[in-house]
């Protein structure tokens, strides 16, 4: 039970899961999430830290940057919240403007600024 509060508290804050919502993209950097959410690098990994604890990401380390994906093997009701998540969050106009954001980004990004 405590596990399942856990998860449920990591997505209790709203740039955590404007978070999720841009990893259904597929993996990303720190740098890539810190320019699609506006927000300082500080803030982004801290979130991503307690993402990581709660079992929803994993990273990888390339160079001097974190690289996350959301976790694919995961335990059936996060599975299906995951689900849940991936259909509801691109409805959402905040996480549409991250969205555009992030694509806008990506569009002038040079290919290897992250590693």
């Amino acid at each position: 039970m405590e596990r399942t509060a856990e998860t449920l508290k990591a997505l209790s804050d709203p740039t955590r899961l404007r978070i999720v919502s841009l990893l259904r993209h597929g993996e990303l950097c720190v740098c890539d999430l810190k320019e699609a959410l506006q927000i300082p690098q500080s803030t982004v990994s801290r979130h991503l830290a307690s993402l990581k604890n709660a079992g929803w990401v994993k990273a990888r380390r390339s160079g001097k940057w974190m690289h996350y994906l959301l976790l694919e093997e995961i335990p059936p009701l996060q599975a299906r919240m995951a689900e849940i998540l991936k259909e509801e969050l691109p409805l959402i106009d905040v996480c549409q403007e991250d969205d555009r954001r992030y694509f806008a980004y990506l569009a002038v990004k040079p290919s290897q600024s992250c590693d």
